[in-house]
């Protein structure tokens, strides 16, 4: 089970290191983008959270791209466009 696993990321990052970095880049700025709005669930500050999932969205957009999965570039594509507007909103910019 544990070889299964160890496959499984080396396949990943084997077939594609730069993918690999750019979804590692991805899941570390969604996941920390994620954490500030689950921490500050009563009153989030929405102009720290959507650069977050903006830096998430457009690097898994890219990684994406370069693995030819597409609709998964389409669905974080999409991300990184409304959290830009969300961004917008959150500043009172619209």
């Amino acid at each position: 089970m544990l070889d299964k696993v160890r496959s499984f990321w080396l396949r990943s990052f084997e077939s594609d290191r730069t993918a690999f970095y750019f979804e590692l880049v991805s899941f570390i700025f969604t996941v920390g983008a994620s954490l500030t709005l689950a921490i500050t669930a009563s009153d989030p500050d929405m102009t720290i959270v959507y650069p977050g999932f903006l830096v998430g969205a457009l690097t898994q957009c890219y990684a994406s791209y370069r693995r030819e999965a597409a609709f998964v570039m389409m669905i974080t594509g999409y991300f990184a466009i409304i959290n830009v507007y969300g961004y917008g909103v959150a500043s009172y910019w619209w």
